[in-house]
């Protein structure tokens, strides 16, 4: 019964290995499918530059961008309807820590730091934490939200039962709080801090990562599937190699890098927002690599620190040993 039992794990084995791993097409190339988190914005300038540019073809790789289906993006790659996808890593700790974790790994940091932090009008007093209290908040209710929001707010000496929390359904930020006030909400800079510069609306703007080093995690990641990681070693570190060759492109061409990314984004959805696309690639063409070593490289201690503090707080179901969902393993230094 074991020699039996022992065949069968393995034939299943071979299946789901033959499943997500990337077979030669008639060509000879190696198809890939990468899974974005969201529609095509300048997080993902880098893929769609070594793609329009041939980077993945040079490398033998036939690769195709998709967008995330309901499940998610992470959802799709762990079932290995995509290699690769993207997400962040405050979203993929639960991918680790449920009772059926997904098989995946962080391969990669797209951008180097937490660019993320809240953004108010001008002048309101919303300039650090502190000015919080007695105003209004704009949130998805997500507990590691509110855990930092009040992580920060506290460690200001304010009042967290003082800030006002209703449910966050903007689309342009800089027009809600020049609107209201009293609104602040968690952006990205690189995008809506951006879009309200170029909006000539005037606000104020902390970070995250300059309140609590803790904060400054990956965001966003690119994630590979595990069997395919397993399976197809090669074809992963050729898929980053390239990848690699398009961020270090648009981080040194932003602007031909951005029109690269509206030409090719076939939802249309940057169509009217090239100004935005222009300026938001000029902000990030220094973020891609900063003071990493090389491209994509993630920080142990940074990685660690982040989920050891989830931990700490309970917002994950079982503790996040050191080095869990990240290696660096397949990037080219």
């Amino acid at each position: 019964m074991k020699r039996v039992f022992c065949i069968v794990l393995s034939v299943c084995l071979l299946v789901c290995l033959t499943a997500c791993g990337a077979k030669k097409a008639a060509d000879g190339k190696t198809p890939i499918t990468v899974c974005l988190d969201w529609t095509p914005n300048t997080n993902h300038t880098g893929l769609y530059v070594a793609l329009v540019n041939g980077y993945y073809a040079d490398a033998g790789l036939d690769v195709t961008i998709v967008q995330p289906p309901e499940n998610g993006a992470t959802q799709a790659c762990a079932a290995g309807q995509a290699q690769f996808a993207v997400d962040m890593q405050d979203t993929l700790a639960p991918a680790f820590t449920s009772d059926t974790p997904l098989g995946v790994t962080a391969v990669a940091a797209l951008v180097q730091h937490n660019s993320s932090g809240i953004l108010s009008k001008a002048g309101q007093g919303m300039d650090t934490p502190a000015g919080l209290a007695g105003n209004t908040y704009l949130t998805w209710d997500s507990p590691t939200e509110l855990a930092m929001l009040k992580n920060v707010v506290t460690n200001a000496g304010a009042d967290w039962e003082s800030v006002k929390l209703i449910p966050n359904t903007v689309t342009n930020e800089a027009q809600d709080v020049l609107q209201h006030p009293d609104h602040a909400i968690w952006v990205f800079y690189g995008w809506s801090g951006i879009n309200a510069e170029i909006s000539g609306v005037d606000t104020d703007f902390f970070y995250f990562r300059d309140l609590n080093p803790v904060f400054d995690y990956y965001t966003p990641v690119l994630i590979a599937n595990n069997v395919f990681l397993q399976s197809e070693p090669e074809a992963a570190k050729a898929f980053l190699a390239a990848t690699k060759q398009g961020y270090l492109f648009a981080a040194e061409h932003p602007q031909e890098a951005a029109r690269i990314l509206i030409d090719a984004d076939d939802t249309h959805s940057l169509t009217d927002s090239e100004a935005l696309v222009l300026a938001s690639q000029e902000y990030l063409s220094a973020e891609y690599v900063s003071d990493a070593p090389y491209w994509g490289y993630i920080s142990p201690e940074r990685w660690d620190a982040f989920y050891a503090w989830l931990s700490e707080e309970g917002l994950v179901e079982k503790a996040l040993p050191a080095g869990t969902g990240f290696s660096n393993a397949y990037l080219a230094q």
